[in-house]
């Protein structure tokens, strides 16, 4: 089977587009969404919308921080992400707003674990920078491979059974073989604001058969994205950022 996953759409309905498309086209048969879905692009309501529908018809989806936001106001983000947020309440719909705080936190799915920060304590946000919080995030669960997001770059750890952690550098789109003997982690990147200074879409296609795992990146039309950012009022370096990849 091929699980396509996604985290940190961000609202960015040109980069989630242009993955879903590209999912699509390679045989993706199941699909996952590691959360924050709106916060930072311009078009929150469509990317709602369209998890939505993609949840309705069989993919999996879990909350992230920004979207819990939207639903609350203890939530701490610096200013701007804040005013983004505000501003998101008023374009969702009553029903768009439940939806994302209906969102569990966690799903596990056979043997493999999907959460938007980390497994540990997945409520308070906490990011996987490295082997350390890696190896606490594997320790808080059994599951063979735990997907996340939260950190915008994508990188990958595993745990063998001696208890040596790796961390692997994503420096191409071939698949990784997921060798036996080991838990993995995976930190996907970002769909919608990939902050590792490649401004390509980011996406990770998991194959159950082949015991591999592919970090991929998919062009698409910057120049609209942050054309909508600007329309919106939302801080100009939002749609600047986005032709960096930070």
């Amino acid at each position: 089977m091929l699980i396509a996953c996604f985290a940190d759409i961000h609202a960015n309905r040109q980069a989630f587009e242009a993955c879903l498309a590209h999912a699509r086209d390679a045989g993706a048969e199941r699909y996952v969404l590691l959360g924050d879905y709106v916060g930072y692009g311009a078009d929150p309501d469509w990317a709602v919308t369209t998890v939505m529908d993609m949840v309705a018809n069989g993919a999996m989806a879990v909350l992230g921080n920004h979207d819990g936001a939207v639903g609350t106001t203890s939530e701490t983000m610096n200013a701007e992400a804040q005013m983004v947020i505000e501003w998101t309440r008023g374009q969702l719909s009553p029903a768009q707003r439940q939806f994302l705080a209906d969102l569990p936190l966690t799903v596990q799915d056979e043997s493999r674990l999907y959460v938007h920060a980390e497994a540990s304590k997945p409520e308070e946000w906490i990011y996987v920078h490295g082997t350390a919080e890696a190896a606490t995030s594997l320790a808080a669960t059994p599951a063979h491979i735990t997907f996340c997001g939260h950190v915008h770059t994508p990188a990958l750890y595993s745990l063998s059974i001696t208890g040596t952690m790796t961390a692997f550098t994503i420096a191409s789109t071939n698949p990784i073989p997921l060798l036996p003997g080991r838990r993995w982690l995976a930190v996907l990147g970002s769909v919608g604001q990939p902050r590792d200074g490649n401004p390509a879409a980011a996406y990770t296609m998991l194959d159950t058969d082949k015991k591999e795992m592919t970090f991929l990146r998919v062009a698409y039309d910057i120049d609209e994205a942050a054309a909508r950012i600007r329309k919106a009022g939302l801080p100009l370096w939002l749609a600047e950022r986005l032709f960096t990849g930070q």
